[in-house]
């Protein structure tokens, strides 16, 4: 395995961009990074060291980065302002995949497609940087944050596939805000799904274990099976009808046919990912 950290300097609406790549032993090609974003100010860094993201990565030729970001002293520290990407945050992030990819001597990372994992004010930058930047987003996940910037989003950032987790015991305010943003995007259109996990308050919860089943389902949907690292690869899309529905009132999962229902339901990638949102949102173990 190979380790390299970059920081970037202070910007318009962060204090501290600190990041971590951790890069298998022996890949030669990366084909995606793992962004791994911790919840409000926290250090990300320590998390390519977990073994089941290595496991992942090192599975399907990713790489892992881990993220630290920090606010500039505000009255209201609830509302993390690093999370508006696009007043320099998120670009302080491309800048340190182009720096790190110099210095690893993986060119590619400069246009790498990126899987976006964050826990609380990480889901909410993730949100953002969809926002901000979808032709860049392979697949993405929202993690019972609470403060976002962006409301409907654009067709292209709809696009790209994504699960919006809730807490079933989390602050209402929470709860309440990522279901409106799921409504109004899905109704859009958005490929994305809305996952509540019962019993779970503001944690981490069985989400992760959903979204690596989702990602690695998602991945040859979306990625080539070959690149070449001196071009910028071209997500592939994923039609809506291929999918699965999960209907919320219902709490059952089947086949997408025709047009979505006229009220919310999830979008889901595959027969697997569907199966485990069911489990998740009836508190089922999820199937060996």
């Amino acid at each position: 395995m190979t380790i390299f950290d970059e920081t970037i300097p202070s910007g318009r609406n962060f204090d501290k961009a600190e990041f971590r790549l951790w890069i298998p032993q022996n890949l030669t090609q990366i084909r995606a990074v793992v962004v791994l974003i911790p919840g409000s100010n926290g250090d990300g860094r320590p998390e390519v060291n977990d073994a089941v993201w290595q496991k992942f990565a090192t599975q399907f030729g990713l790489a892992l980065l881990g993220c630290r970001f920090t606010d500039k002293p505000h009255d209201q520290s609830f509302i993390e302002e690093y999370v508006n990407v696009s007043l320099g945050s998120g670009q302080a992030l491309l800048d340190a995949l182009d720096a790190l990819g110099k210095r690893a001597q993986h060119l590619e990372l400069s246009t790498t497609p990126l899987f976006l994992w964050g826990m609380s004010a990480g889901g909410q930058f993730n949100y953002e940087f969809v926002a901000w930047k979808p032709e860049r987003v392979a697949a993405f996940v929202v993690n019972k944050g609470g403060i976002y910037y962006s409301a409907l989003l654009s067709k292209t950032a709809r696009s790209v596939p994504g699960i919006l987790f809730v807490g079933g015991k989390d602050l209402e305010f929470r709860t309440n805000t990522i279901t409106g943003l799921f409504a109004v995007n899905r109704r859009g259109g958005a490929l994305w799904a809305l996952a509540e996990e019962p019993a779970a308050a503001h944690v981490v919860g069985r989400s992760r274990e959903l979204a690596l089943a989702f990602f690695e389902d998602v991945l040859p949907l979306r990625l080539p099976e070959t690149t070449v690292s001196s071009q910028p690869v071209t997500l592939s899309a994923i039609s809506e009808s291929s999918g699965f529905l999960g209907d919320l009132k219902t709490k059952t999962t089947q086949k997408q046919a025709g047009a979505a229902p006229n009220y919310p339901t999830a979008w889901l990638p595959t027969a697997r990912v569907a199966r485990m949102w069911e489990a998740m949102i009836n508190e089922r173990p999820f199937a060996p």
